[in-house]
């Protein structure tokens, strides 16, 4: 029985499939920066800028609400936590997790940045107060469990 052309290029896109590894676990992770690093470079950064524009200050000159006023400024809090949630991700790579524990705050974080972009999306600023709480007890969970004092001269 002959073959078609469409046959053999038919086998052979269903061989190359099966003899591809899968890209996942072919992945070579390359970490420029230690966590320390990560943590006061990229993760640090992005919170702030969350828990910057959220709630309200008030003092005996008056109040002042925190929330963006501009829809650029509402996009400056998507970005950060946007970067904030991905930072996530970066916690759990092999080389720097430091565990199931380690994995479920990362998780965590993941979580409560998805519901900082969703309330910044929306420009809830009370959704984006609860998720910024929520961020800090993910990072107070994480940091009375793993953190260490470091020496931050090299900053």
């Amino acid at each position: 029985m002959p073959f078609s052309r469409y046959t053999l290029v038919l086998l052979g896109l269903l061989l190359g499939a099966c003899s591809r590894e899968d890209e996942t676990a072919s992945s070579t992770y390359q970490p420029v920066v230690d966590v320390h690093q990560s943590m006061v470079w990229i993760i640090d950064p992005a919170a702030d800028m969350i828990w910057d524009s959220a709630g309200t200050i008030i003092t005996a000159e008056g109040q002042q609400e925190l929330e963006p006023t501009t829809d650029e400024g509402w996009q400056k809090i998507v970005n950060s936590a946007a970067v904030l949630t991905e930072a996530g991700n970066l916690l759990m790579i092999p080389g720097r997790s430091a565990g199931q524990d380690w994995n479920e705050y990362a998780q965590g974080l993941i979580a409560a940045g998805s519901e900082a972009i969703e309330a910044a999306r929306n420009q809830n600023a009370d959704a984006l107060f609860d998720a910024g709480g929520r961020i800090y007890s993910v990072c107070k969970a994480c940091h009375d469990q793993y953190m260490v004092e470091v020496d931050d001269t090299d900053e």
